[in-house]
């Protein structure tokens, strides 16, 4: 097996490269893992396209890539419970394990988290072989396909999404924004009862998407006002479960107004702002309560068990799948045609 290995590595804003590296060995307690599919991020966007993602800036080389599953073809001294031929997806978040959030069971929101291709931290996935944890990785029944694994990542911040809203079967939904996000948060939702689900976006061919996959109603958002169609449907009442998944100021601020009595608003979207606006008195009235949520915490089993049983059909979001030998291109294409493509994936088989 050769000593090097390929990988995509982005040196500033839309300059990305085709570069060998040395083909890493696993550590003690680390899988080797010959990566199969990664998904491409809205956060890889943002790095590529600008640079930056709010206070995280690039500095220097840097892999992307964050969401990821593949095939084990080596062991570090001290794996156990994983052997050379699993398939398996890998969790990009390593906490330290001792501080005060780890010991509680937030490890989501350890200040010392090393988290791929994110700056300062660990370099992502964008590359043939990749040296993780064992204790972050999670293998694949038979089930699960390696492009499934990959999205695996941004599935279980659609489940801590649903987690956080407290959502019940039987209630009604509103979604802000049907990107990958929302999208995952959309067959979530269905999977736990919740099925009179309107989605508010501005590009038809994700409203589109939302419908293929049980959206009851879509809002395009330039085009209507939203907030008084919402409204409106439900006599001015509002609706009991409000996602926002486009990260931006104007659908967080719709969200606010559009919460039923006693319901829940759920910011789940990252905004390129950090202070945003949003309708207080009306929360307060309403006595509704608004949740964040950074990334996931323990949910990697979840997904994995949601896509193999049929609950969640994973793959109808992958929209584009890229080639890695020709992944640079599709970078730019995902950049640059936002409006055609929903998720795109990388695939290294």
């Amino acid at each position: 097996m050769s000593q090097t290995m390929r990988a995509a590595v982005m040196h500033g804003p839309r300059d990305h490269r085709m570069e060998e590296r040395p083909r890493p060995k696993p550590g003690a307690k680390e899988i080797l893992v010959r990566v199969e599919h990664v998904g491409i991020c809205g956060s890889d966007m943002h790095f590529l396209e600008e640079g930056r993602l709010g206070n995280w800036v690039v500095e220097k080389p840097m892999v992307l890539g964050h969401e990821s599953a593949g095939e084990i073809v080596g062991l570090g001294a001290g794996v156990v419970g994983f052997a050379v031929g699993d398939k398996v997806t890998l969790e990009p978040g390593v906490p330290c394990g001792e501080c005060f959030n780890c010991q509680s069971g937030h490890y989501n929101l350890c200040p010392d988290m090393d988290f791929m291709a994110v700056p300062g931290q660990r370099d992502g996935v964008f590359l043939e072989y990749v040296a993780h944890p064992a204790k972050m990785a999670f293998k694949l029944p038979k089930e699960v396909g390696t492009l499934e694994g990959a999205l695996c990542e941004p599935l279980s911040v659609g489940l801590y999404a649903v987690q956080k809203s407290g959502a019940w079967l039987g209630q009604s939904a509103v979604i802000f924004g049907s990107g990958c996000i929302g999208l995952v948060t959309l067959l979530v939702l269905k999977s736990v009862g919740v099925r009179d689900i309107t989605v508010v976006d501005v590009i038809d061919k994700r409203l589109e998407k939302a419908r293929e996959l049980g959206a009851v109603k879509t809002i395009r958002g330039d085009k209507t006002d939203a907030v008084r169609e919402i409204l409106s449907a439900t006599g001015g009442q509002g609706l009991p479960l409000v996602f926002e998944c486009a990260g931006n100021a104007a659908a967080t601020l719709q969200s606010t107004k559009v919460v039923a009595a006693n319901g829940a608003v759920v910011l789940v979207g990252m905004a390129a702002d950090p202070e945003l606006k949003l309708d207080v008195a009306t929360l307060s009235a309403k006595e509704a309560r608004v949740e964040t949520i950074f990334r996931y915490r323990n949910l990697y089993p979840t997904a994995i068990k949601a896509v193999a049983t049929g609950a969640v059909p994973l793959a109808k979001i992958a929209s584009h799948v890229f080639p890695f030998e020709k992944m640079i291109e599709g970078m730019y294409y995902n950049m640059d045609h936002k409006d055609e493509v929903i998720k795109g994936v990388v695939s290294f088989v």
